[in-house]
């Protein structure tokens, strides 16, 4: 006779640390989505904004909020999903890398108006965005493959 040894995987201390910074990163996304949605040029200004910024986003064409909500809303349930180490972390996460290179293509063929000094730095901030989603994406891969995500 011999004994089944049941093997489990041990959830890495990074796994914790990736997921809850993921979820706090993605969930402002997910705040900002909204309030955007929500609230528009009032949540805009009070951001910040100029006149010239704000005429862009309101000249956003209304299918651009498809790739703008799978990137945010896969982005937050990737996270959750990570959490809860569930291999469907990974097509939340490619989901959302999906909607970020889709958001960034438009905003490359469709230029910002310049921005203000103060908020300069946010000009690189779509590729901010593609970079973390696509270090999500290849972490929770990672995790799979090493068993860790079920």
């Amino acid at each position: 006779m011999t004994d089944t040894i049941s093997m489990t995987t041990r959830t890495p201390w990074h796994l914790w640390l990736v997921g809850v910074l993921s979820l706090l990163w993605n969930g402002y996304g997910g705040y900002d989505s909204v309030m955007s949605i929500t609230q528009g040029e009032s949540y805009w200004r009070a951001s910040g904004m100029t006149d010239a910024m704000i005429t862009y986003y309101n000249a956003m064409p209304t299918w651009m909020y498809g790739p703008w909500i799978i990137g945010v809303w896969g982005a937050i349930a990737g996270s959750i999903l990570l959490l809860m180490r569930s291999r469907y972390a990974v097509h939340a996460f490619a989901l959302s890398l999906l909607g970020a290179v889709g958001s960034l293509i438009y905003g490359l063929m469709n230029p910002m108006p310049e921005l203000p000094p103060a908020m300069a730095a946010m000009a690189w901030m779509p590729w901010v965005i593609v970079a973390i989603a696509a270090f999500l994406l290849w972490y929770a891969w990672t995790m799979g493959k090493k068993g860790v995500l079920r």
